[in-house]
């Protein structure tokens, strides 16, 4: 199987498994990875993603190359439109967190499945490097700023984990045999978090994110507004005892 999943306290861990290629995005692997988290968007018991790539040398190597050279039809195959075929519009339209444990490199359009989830978490041998083809120039120039997008985009050279740390491109850099620990760990804190809340605050921060900050702060009110108004004072009690419960245990 190209793509493995495992179940557990609400967190899904999905792996893309073709560690012989590097991971490479295969039409099949392309293909299953959409429909995995499409769906994993509707299972109710599943709350928060983590997703990685099998062996240990690569996150994934991008765009398959030699099923493009080999294979009639791959090269049309890949810049699909749907998410059913696309698995970075299929994460984007995904409302659940997900967690990137990018193990390995993240090539091309390794790179931009990466930038796909909501966190980023890079072992110490991580690197990444780019080319644009799932809406990377886009993308990297609002993660990193202008001139740093330049840089790396008109180069093509790659960036290691703790440079992409100092660039806001990755949350944390860990050792390798913590990275799928620590994504996980994560995740777990995600999922502990009210379904509904989750789904509507991730929404409003990716939907805010494409406005200017006075549309953003229109928008955050319009989505909240009904929201407060409906929180009774027990469910605010609960919620207290909640986040002061997860403070003494991480205390």
């Amino acid at each position: 199987m190209v793509v493995l999943v495992e179940k557990a306290d609400g967190v899904a861990t999905v792996t893309m498994n073709r560690p012989e290629a590097m991971n490479a995005l295969s039409v099949e692997l392309r293909k299953t990875l959409a429909g995995t988290f499409a769906a994993l968007a509707a299972d109710d018991e599943v709350r928060a993603i983590v997703l990685t790539g099998a062996g240990g040398r690569a996150f994934t190597a991008g765009l398959d190359l030699k099923e493009l050279a080999s294979t009639p039809g791959a090269r049309g195959a890949a810049n699909p439109t749907s998410a059913a075929d696309d698995p970075v519009l299929a994460m984007e339209a995904c409302p659940k967190p997900i967690v990137g444990a990018v193990n390995g490199v993240a090539i091309t359009g390794g790179f931009e499945v990466a930038l796909a989830c909501d966190v980023l978490i890079a072992d110490t041998h991580a690197r990444v490097g780019i080319l644009p083809g799932w809406g990377l120039s886009a993308k990297l120039s609002r993660t990193v700023g202008l001139m740093r997008a330049k840089e790396l985009s008109l180069t093509g050279n790659f960036l290691d984990a703790k440079t992409a740390y100092e660039w806001g491109l990755v949350n944390r850099v860990v050792e390798p045999d913590e990275l799928l620990r620590t994504a996980q760990k994560l995740a777990h804190d995600m999922a502990s978090i009210d379904p509904a809340t989750s789904r509507t605050y991730k929404k409003l921060i990716d939907d805010g994110d494409k406005l200017t900050a006075a549309e953003a702060r229109k928008l955050e009110t319009a989505t909240t507004k009904a929201l407060n108004a409906a929180v009774t004072p027990d469910s605010i009690a609960e919620r207290r005892e909640q986040v002061q419960a997860r403070g003494r245990s991480q205390g």
